[in-house]
């Protein structure tokens, strides 16, 4: 059974930092597209980030850029979602997600994607 499952996420200061991360089960990782999304309550999901299979390559969406890094570990079969400088419209449900594309051309859509995981929630308050 293909899964992915999140873990990480939870409650933090304004400032502080957290690390999700998306563990795959069923398939590997490291010949998928991994994305990053977040959900807020009542709006819509949105793309926090995304690094590609081949050569690694990432994006950022504006709000992520200069705090937030991806990173994956093959060995682990795991992609990393670091995450400093929190703030409170930080809050919300990240998920992770795998597609079969192998390049980073696409993978802020989230049409692109064939696999999800259940989400973590992180949230941001003092």
């Amino acid at each position: 059974q293909l899964q992915l499952v999140e873990s990480g996420g939870g409650l933090v200061q304004p400032g502080g930092s957290l690390r999700l991360s998306c563990a795959a089960s069923g398939f590997t990782l490291n010949y998928h597209t991994i994305g990053w999304f977040r959900q807020a309550p009542g709006k819509e999901r949105e793309g926090v980030s995304c690094i590609s299979s081949i050569g690694g390559s990432t994006k950022y969406a504006d709000s992520a850029k200069g705090r937030f890094t991806i990173s994956r570990d093959n060995a682990k079969n795991t992609v990393y979602l670091q995450m400093n400088s929190l703030k409170p419209e930080d809050t919300a449900v990240y998920y992770c997600a795998a597609t079969g594309l192998r390049s980073s051309t696409y993978c802020s859509l989230e049409r692109v994607y064939d696999y999800w995981g259940q989400g973590t929630q992180v949230t941001v308050s003092s």
